[in-house]
């Protein structure tokens, strides 16, 4: 008997390159799978990046623009000083006494809790002060520069609080020059300060900051 004749046939086997293929093809859909993922998340991210983008920029515009607002709105807004302050300064509208020097009323003047009468500033509040004057001249002999008080504490004479005097060499020609007087006094309230200098056809006005007068509590 024939034991090869009733063993059953065995079936064909794939072929060796059919295999590789199944698996290449499978490798290849696994990677373009991860690749469209990936495609796809970033994708995601860029857009959600895009949208915060949007929105820090419009918080920042908003930002942006409230401080600008806030900065119009102090410029806008009158700071007053902390103490009685004033400066005076020269100008087109200033009619001079013959040696009293009168100041501005059109130049914008700073006046705070100190009042401007009759050429002087009147002081409102009692305190230590510093007191100063600029005058610019041109003269040729002896020129003279004060900063006198008024006060009801002294009746008659004017009490000077400052002066300087300057010669010239020039006698033939006048000399232009400048005379600057400062310094520290007590005032008491409606005291009347105000400068004297000797002749007021003398001084230069040219421009109205090169003649000042001023005074504020320390």
């Amino acid at each position: 008997m024939d034991n090869y004749a009733t063993r059953p046939p065995v079936p064909p086997r794939l072929s060796q390159g059919r295999q590789h293929a199944s698996v290449g093809q499978t490798l290849l859909f696994i990677l373009v799978s991860v690749a469209l993922c990936g495609m796809t998340i970033e994708a995601c991210l860029i857009y959600r990046l895009y949208q915060t983008e949007s929105v820090t920029s419009a918080s920042v515009s908003k930002i942006i623009a409230g401080i600008s607002a806030t900065a119009t709105k102090l410029r806008s807004r009158v700071i007053s000083p902390s103490k009685p302050v004033a400066h005076l300064t020269d100008g087109q509208d200033v009619v001079h006494a013959k040696d009293i020097m009168a100041w501005s009323t059109d130049a914008d003047p700073l006046l705070y809790k100190i009042d401007y009468k009759d050429r002087s500033l009147v002081i409102q509040k009692e305190g230590y002060y510093y007191v100063y004057s600029k005058v610019s001249f041109s003269d040729n002999g002896i020129f003279h520069h004060r900063v006198d008080l008024r006060t009801e504490k002294f009746t008659g004479k004017s009490i000077n609080l400052l002066k300087s005097r300057k010669y010239s060499n020039h006698f033939k020609h006048p000399e232009q020059s400048n005379s600057y007087l400062g310094g520290v006094f007590h005032l008491f309230k409606d005291d009347a300060i105000f400068v004297k200098v000797s002749n007021t056809s003398k001084i230069v006005r040219q421009d109205p900051t090169e003649n000042v007068f001023g005074a504020y509590m320390i």
